[in-house]
């Protein structure tokens, strides 16, 4: 499947940093997509599978250096929003969340799942599509400790990025269809989404009627 006019244009970018920058361009990009900008991984880690791995005669083994370098470059740029959730986040949702139905006790709430939960939740984040550009950022306003949050990022972040630049190693110059497969998901990830924020919508307005009938 071609690519659209926007993902050529995200693949010379990709393509210019990986020839100028080598796998530091592999660390630049997939700290730019793992820091909220939309720069998919999806197309990153397979070019690089096959464009510094198989192209350049490498070992196999490389792969691993491959998922090596993705993984820090999603670590520095989880890291960058981790810290804007943190710094910012809260204190922002504490003055201003009631206009988007954000309660302190909602805020609550994510600060004990992510003291809780925060493992598996950043861990298997990692590993999905949409939801592992930003999960990030609740986990920062949250402020899960920082230590376990970058173990666990760095881990999933490192299996993902080892998947796709092993499909990008395997396929060689049919490496895009790796993101022709993944695109299909896309839309599922994104219905999904947006049915969790309509039934947390709905349910702070039934809170809210509840709350308007008790006080009267």
């Amino acid at each position: 499947m071609a690519s659209s006019g926007l993902e050529q244009s995200l693949l010379n970018f990709i393509n210019h940093a990986f020839n100028s920058l080598g796998w530091w361009g592999v660390v630049g990009t997939m700290t730019i997509e793992s820091a909220a900008i939309p720069l998919p991984s999806e197309l990153i880690m397979p070019l690089a599978g096959w464009q510094l791995v198989l192209e350049r005669g490498s070992s196999a083994w490389m792969l691993l250096a491959a998922a090596f370098y993705g993984a820090i470059g999603n670590l520095i740029g989880s890291l960058i929003t981790y810290y804007i959730g943190a710094w910012g986040g809260r204190p922002l949702l504490e003055r201003y969340g009631r206009y988007v139905l954000v309660t302190r006790r909602d805020l609550d709430r994510a600060d004990r799942w992510f003291n809780n939960r925060g493992e598996i939740t950043v861990f298997t984040g990692r590993m999905l599509p949409v939801v592992r550009t930003f999960i990030s950022l609740p986990a920062g306003v949250a402020r899960m400790n920082l230590v376990r949050f970058s173990a666990f990022t760095f881990v999933g972040s490192f299996m993902w990025s080892l998947g796709l630049a092993w499909g990008g190693y395997k396929l060689g110059q049919h490496w895009e269809d790796i993101r022709s497969t993944m695109r299909h998901f896309d839309v599922p990830i994104a219905v999904v989404i947006v049915a969790l924020i309509v039934w947390y919508i709905w349910r702070k307005l039934r809170e809210l009627q509840r709350e308007s009938h008790t006080a009267h």
